[in-house]
């Protein structure tokens, strides 16, 4: 089974009076990119991994919505739209905020030891919260595809594998965000959770990571193949 994790294309956070968004659109070059992202999943030669994508799982956020729609288009695959997929939810007062205060709000939080980053903004989703809706979610969506954590740490097991043409689910998109990409990654690999793991498995705007399990020990791992991969996007229209 392969799982393939595409960030949303470049989102129109400031309002233009520069006022900040919670759950903004794409900008022009962000669906720009969203397009050449469909465009490189469609093309099954070009795409990391080998084979036909067989489901497309989508965040509810508009801008991975708006992402995911020439994805499934491409793919000629409907959207299912997970809630646990949804990024960080920033606090309901960053609405209509001058995006100067919500700027500030962030490099305070840089500040803070990792206790406090748990903690995240005040009147934001926690990041313990948001890492066990992630975490917990994606537990779910495996478990219903026959996948499941085997007994030992780090190992997973899956059931009645069977080849594609027998039906099975063999290669998965998921359409999200950073925080929540880093998290799958984080947590499929195994490392232990750090609140900032969206720097630590860092994606650009409509980057593609993929995650293949491999046979290991009886069972399998998961094994990260590429992240961050952006090579259908020209350099210039390359944003983090």
């Amino acid at each position: 089974m392969e799982l393939i994790l595409v960030r949303h294309g470049q989102p129109a956070w400031v309002t233009p009076d520069g006022k900040g968004r919670n759950d903004p659109g794409l900008t022009d070059l962000g669906h720009a990119q969203a397009k050449e992202a469909a465009a490189r999943l469609a093309d099954t030669e070009d795409l990391p991994g080998r084979g036909d994508v067989d489901r497309l799982y989508v965040s509810p956020a508009v801008r991975a919505q708006e992402t995911a729609a020439p994805i499934s288009e491409a793919l000629r695959l409907p959207i299912e739209t997970h809630e646990w997929l949804w990024e960080l939810r920033n606090p309901d007062s960053w609405e209509g905020v001058p995006i100067e205060e919500i700027d500030q709000a962030f490099r305070s939080l840089n500040a803070r030891s990792r206790e406090e980053w748990w903690d995240g903004h005040e009147g934001g989703e926690t990041l313990r919260d948001f890492h066990a809706r992630v975490t917990t979610g994606l537990r779910s969506l495996l478990a219903d595809l026959g996948v499941t954590p085997a007994d030992e740490p780090g190992l997973w097991d899956v059931d009645g594998a069977r080849p594609a043409s027998d039906g099975s689910v063999d290669r998965v998109v998921a359409v999200a965000h950073g925080g929540t990409n880093s998290t799958i990654i984080a947590h499929l690999l195994g490392t232990a959770p750090e609140p900032w793991d969206w720097d630590r498995f860092s994606m650009g705007h409509a980057s593609v990571a993929l995650l293949v399990l491999t046979p290991m020990a009886g069972h399998h791992i998961w094994s990260l193949r590429s992240l961050g991969d952006a090579a259908h996007l020209a350099v210039d229209d390359r944003t983090s």
